[in-house]
This record gives C-alpha cells, sequence and structure tokens, in this order.
C-alpha cells in the first residue's frame, strides 16, 4: 500500500518500459499502491504509460497577482518573521515582486526574453536565503550593501541562468531600478498602483494581493503596451493551431475528395512549379567566371546551397507522399505529417526545420519560388541593381559580405574591416525606380523587403509616422 515517487523520469526513458510491464504483469497489486512519475514533456516518453496514467502539470500562474498570491501562500508568519531588520519585509516583496516578473515575461516570447529561461521555485528560495542572510551578517551603522544585492540577484541567482547578453542588461536594470534605499521611500513603486505594502502578518500581504488588477498592462513588466497584441495574437493562433491538430483525420470529407487525394493533387500542383536542381558544377563555374573568392559571390555560394538543401527536400517529400497515397510505400510518420500540414495550409515539420517562418503553406511555397528567381538570376544575369534583403537565408551574412567587399575596395585609404560600420538610409524611390547600383563615389547596395510593425513610413518627409503596419 506504499507509494513510489520517480523522479525526472524523461533522463532514464528505457527503465519506464520496464515499470509498465511490472506494472502490467504483477499477480496482484494493493489498492492502497500508487506510482507518481515527475518528468519534463519528452518526445519518445512511452505513449502506453501516459495513456493509463492521470496527468498533472504544474504551470506558473497567470499574471503578478495570482504570481504574488501563490509566493505568499507557501511563506508561513515564522518566515516573515525570521528577521528583525525593518528591510527585510520589503525586501521579501521586492524579491517576490521580481519573481513574478521574470516568469510573467516569458509569455511574450522575444519580447520579453531573447532566450526563454526556466526560472522556478528555486531561483527565488535561493534569492531570499540570501538576503536573510546578508542582513543577519550586516553592520547597522553600514545598512545594506545595495551593489553586493543587486549583483547577486542580476549576476548570480536569477543572472546565473540568463546567456544573453541584452537579457542580462535587462536584469540588471531591473536589480537596480527596484533595489536600493529609495525603495523605503514612501512615493516608491514597481509601476502605478504596484506599491510595496506594509504587513505584519501573512494574511496582511494577501490582502494587499487580492486587491491588485487581475489583468496587467505590460507596461507593469517594462514592456510597451503593444507587447500584449503581440501576445494575445500568439496565443490566438497557438489555439487555432492546436484545434486543428487534433481534429478528426478521417479519409472522407463529407462527399467530397478524400484529404489523400486533395493532398496528391496539391502535390502534384507543387512538383510541377518547384524549380529545377542546380547543377553544382555549373554553379561552381558561374562563380568562377563572376570571382569565386569574392564575399558577394561566397554568400551567394552559400545560399544556393542551402536553397538547394530545400528544393531537393521538398521534391523528396512530395514524390514519397504520392507513392505512400498510391499504397506503393510506407506512410511513415514523417509523410503523415505532411500529409496532414499540407491538407490544413500549414508547412510540413520537415520542411520547416530548413527553412523560413510562413503564415501559410500557400505563401511559403510562392517565397520559396521568389527566393530561387532571386538567386537564380543573381548566378545567371550578374550582380541585381537591388536585393530583397528579407529572402535571405542568413541576412547577417549578407552585410558582413558587402562590409567585406567595401573594406577591399578601399584599403589604398587605410580601412580595417573591424572599423567599418554599416550606414543605412531610406530613399524616395520606389522599386522601379532603381536602374543600377548606388554610384560609385557612396558605395553600398540598395536594399527592399523590409517592414515596419506598429509604425508606418511617410515617404515624402522620409520619417515614422503613426500608422497599421505598412511595407
Amino acid at each position: 500500500g506504499g507509494w513510489l515517487l520517480l523522479q525526472n523520469c524523461h533522463l532514464g526513458l528505457e527503465f519506464l518500459s520496464e515499470l509498465m510491464d511490472t506494472i502490467a504483469t504483477a499477480e496482484s497489486m494493493s489498492e492502497g499502491f500508487r506510482t507518481w512519475i515527475t518528468t519534463e514533456a519528452h518526445p519518445e516518453f512511452p505513449i502506453n504509460l501516459l495513456q493509463s496514467s492521470i496527468k498533472y502539470t504544474n504551470e506558473p500562474p497567470q499574471g503578478v497577482k495570482a504570481g504574488l498570491k501563490r509566493t505568499y501562500s507557501a511563506i508561513t508568519q515564522d518566515h516573515l518573521e525570521v528577521s528583525n531588520m525593518p528591510q527585510w519585509k520589503p525586501l521579501l516583496y521586492a524579491v517576490a515582486f521580481l519573481h513574478t516578473t521574470v516568469q510573467e515575461r516569458r509569455k511574450f516570447g522575444p519580447l520579453g526574453w531573447n532566450i526563454p529561461y526556466e526560472f522556478n521555485q528555486a531561483d527565488f528560495a535561493a534569492s531570499v536565503q540570501f538576503v536573510q542572510n546578508h542582513l543577519d551578517d550586516m553592520d547597522i551603522k553600514r545598512g545594506v550593501n545595495w551593489s553586493c544585492v543587486r549583483y547577486m540577484l542580476g549576476e548570480v541567482q536569477y543572472g546565473g541562468r540568463v546567456t544573453d547578453d541584452l537579457d542580462k542588461t535587462l536584469l540588471n536594470t531591473y536589480a537596480r531600478v527596484w533595489f536600493g534605499e529609495h525603495m523605503f521611500n514612501e512615493k516608491f513603486c514597481f509601476y502605478k498602483d504596484y506599491v510595496i505594502p506594509k504587513g505584519k502578518t501573512v494574511e496582511d500581504y494577501l490582502q494587499y494581493i487580492e486587491q491588485l488588477p487581475s489583468i496587467d498592462t505590460p507596461e507593469v513588466f517594462g514592456l510597451h503596451p503593444n507587447a500584449d497584441i503581440t501576445y494575445q495574437t500568439n496565443l490566438a493562433n497557438e489555439t487555432l493551431s492546436t484545434i486543428v491538430s487534433i481534429q478528426p483525420k478521417d479519409s472522407s470529407t463529407g462527399g467530397g475528395e478524400t484529404r489523400e487525394a486533395v493532398v496528391q493533387h496539391l502535390a502534384d500542383e507543387m512538383l510541377e512549379k518547384l524549380p529545377p536542381d542546380y547543377n553544382l558544377h555549373e554553379v561552381k563555374a558561374q562563380l568562377q567566371k563572376m570571382g569565386a573568392v569574392e564575399p558577394m559571390n561566397i554568400f551567394l555560394r552559400q545560399e544556393i546551397d542551402r536553397m538547394q538543401n530545400v528544393i531537393s527536400r521538398v521534391r523528396t517529400t512530395l514524390t514519397d507522399l504520392k507513392l505512400a497515397i498510391d499504397g506503393t510505400i510506407i506512410m511513415s510518420e514523417e509523410l503523415r505529417d505532411a500529409l496532414d500540414s499540407m491538407y490544413d495550409a500549414r508547412i510540413p515539420k520537415l520542411w520547416f526545420r530548413i527553412s523560413w517562418e510562413s503564415s501559410t503553406l500557400g505563401f511559403w511555397f510562392t517565397e520559396l519560388l521568389e527566393r530561387n528567381q532571386q538567386f537564380s538570376s543573381w548566378l545567371q544575369d550578374g550582380r541585381p541593381n537591388q536585393f530583397w534583403m528579407t529572402g535571405f537565408f542568413n541576412p547577417q551574412g549578407f552585410l558582413t559580405a558587402m562590409r567585406q567587399e567595401t573594406t577591399r575596395m578601399n584599403l589604398a585609404k587605410g580601412w580595417a574591416l573591424d572599423s567599418v560600420v554599416l550606414h543605412n538610409e531610406v530613399t524616395k524611390m520606389m522599386k522601379e525606380d532603381v536602374t543600377g547600383p548606388p554610384p560609385a563615389d557612396i558605395g553600398g547596395v540598395y536594399i527592399y523587403g523590409l517592414f515596419l510593425e506598429g509604425a508606418g513610413w511617410d515617404r515624402r518627409n522620409s520619417k515614422l509616422i503613426e500608422s497599421a503596419p505598412k511595407v
């Protein structure tokens, strides 16, 4: 009748099959016996064990109110009174607010953190323990060593997980703005109406937390209000994508064509429009004529290699999918995903992994043709007068190649690559107005394809304006 707890089972998947066999073949089992398993999501977790289990998930609560409520529900009165220093209770609340903030920013994706970090309760517990120890050892005459507190929070406790430089700067900014002698000032607030409450009991803090707004503006976390638009859009797209992915996948579509017939027809159309493979020997010979060691031509070769990989993968997938639909070969898991994705106008995972993001399969395939057109024209007709920069796999590589080329052209003037910086100028020309490269005395290249999100461009006055997103 005992209970068995197996933790972090994603690290021992082979044992889980043995566990399932043991449970399935046991002749007798106590009614009071339970097996608890903790694991991270893993694609190879035994599906039969997962289906026969009751699943629980432990997700951080959404919002400042829910996050602080969860934190203070786990704090006892003894913990609140563990130190008699007047700084203890405000510091404890400030660390709790920081903990909620770093977790809440994750839902905003790259707007919140460049890299999604797994901040958890252990980070909070370690931070609180450090604050407690610091206050216990503090010289009352000197007071709190704020540079030490900020360093430990921004660089060690929470910052120890952070690997991106800009994310580290953000975290240190929170530590600098929220932690200091100014936090004990009556006018201090994390954001409008988000202050450090004064209370003597856990219940006092919970009562204050209860009256906080249930829905927070992104400005509470230092984000622009438009960040919520992005979050809500992504959430809606994710929800709709989930609904589509779990819809019944019957062979018939209610009297019309079957799923397989629809996808087979689509595969035929795509194969007909798909560009031919690049002949790598011809590519190499053409680049030799153009100057194979020129930075821009090296970049072009790299882009063509990646495009050829995409074209080959698409052709192979479509060909195999048609054979699988006809019953000539077995429908693999990857082909099944391609079938379902193409029917739902989504990009198959096989293609997405080696290509680019797009809203639908139709837009993605059109972009494949347009990207390929830019590369093939560049290869056959020579360097274009203008470049579709967002049509590159590696736009940063394009900019680097341009800097290298410009530096070599100006070696006589003593230019060095490390000291060359990019300068951008928005012209008033349309694409059709460009008939040649930029003047030699100016140098550089013409590019197009960039877009603004949340703003517009006033072409006449050459400035940003409040407007809907505009290409």
